[in-house]
């Protein structure tokens, strides 16, 4: 870069760096609240369209009601981030139950897959 005789920046340099500095502080006023998508580490789906977050570019909070429960939560954007591009969940899917209820669930099904393999081994040893 050129600089002036005394030794600064000439101005053109310095008006695109202001600029550059103040998209970035637009860019991040506008995702406060926000998380943005990594399309690169989402699971392929072969579907013909994309999920309306990675058009929009951005997750955002969505409200949703337990189907167990009833309760009403919010599905967080950091949440959507970790079940969609490090958790592979399916682009498609969205949350349908509370923590509570998925922990109730989760612990139902490990008691019947138990039940199961405990069944099979009898079956096996007589």
């Amino acid at each position: 870069m050129k600089r002036n005789r005394n030794g600064s920046a000439p101005l053109a340099a310095k008006r695109d760096a202001l600029k550059a500095r103040l998209v970035a502080a637009h860019e991040a006023a506008l995702l406060r609240g926000r998380t943005r998508v990594n399309a690169a580490l989402l699971r392929p789906d072969n579907s013909y369209s994309l999920p309306d977050y990675v058009e929009r570019g951005y997750y955002l909070d969505k409200p949703f009601t337990c189907k167990d429960c009833g309760k009403q939560e919010v599905w967080t954007a950091t949440q959507q981030k970790w079940w969609y591009e490090t958790a592979k969940g399916s682009v498609w899917t969205t949350a349908t139950r509370c923590r509570a209820c998925r922990r109730r669930e989760r612990g139902r099904r490990d008691e019947a897959r138990r039940v199961h393999l405990a069944g099979l081994l009898r079956v096996k040893n007589n």
